[in-house]
């Protein structure tokens, strides 16, 4: 057996098992999130600047996790709420995608 190729295989198998770990730790409301649009999103509306004249801390008071928003669809909910309360227009795939990318930066549910 080529001792290369070997070494190659055994890698390959041990990214795609750290890939899966991954993806299982990522709440299934989220798991399809597109984590660049919503990173998008966010700066395009401005979201952090909003919270910033809302809360304190420059708008990161308000991601507390064991605060009110205490699951996955908890905060899709208010991504959504705060979608309807400024009119954004985003689509249902828009706020999922938004929430997901508040998910990993702050909330760091698991399921």
């Amino acid at each position: 057996m080529n001792t290369a190729l070997g070494i190659r295989s055994w890698l390959a198998a041990g990214a795609l098992g750290l890939g899966s770990a991954a993806m299982a730790q990522t709440p299934a409301i989220f798991k399809d999130a597109d984590l660049k649009l919503g990173e998008k999103l966010i700066a395009e509306n401005k979201c952090s600047e909003c919270h910033a004249r809302k809360w304190a801390d420059d708008g990161n008071a308000i991601y507390r996790p064991k605060g009110r928003i205490n699951t996955p669809s908890a905060l899709r909910s208010m991504v959504e709420s705060c979608n309807t309360e400024m009119n954004l227009g985003l689509f249902p795939e828009d706020v999922t995608a938004v929430a997901a990318v508040l998910n990993r930066d702050h909330y760091k549910f698991k399921q």
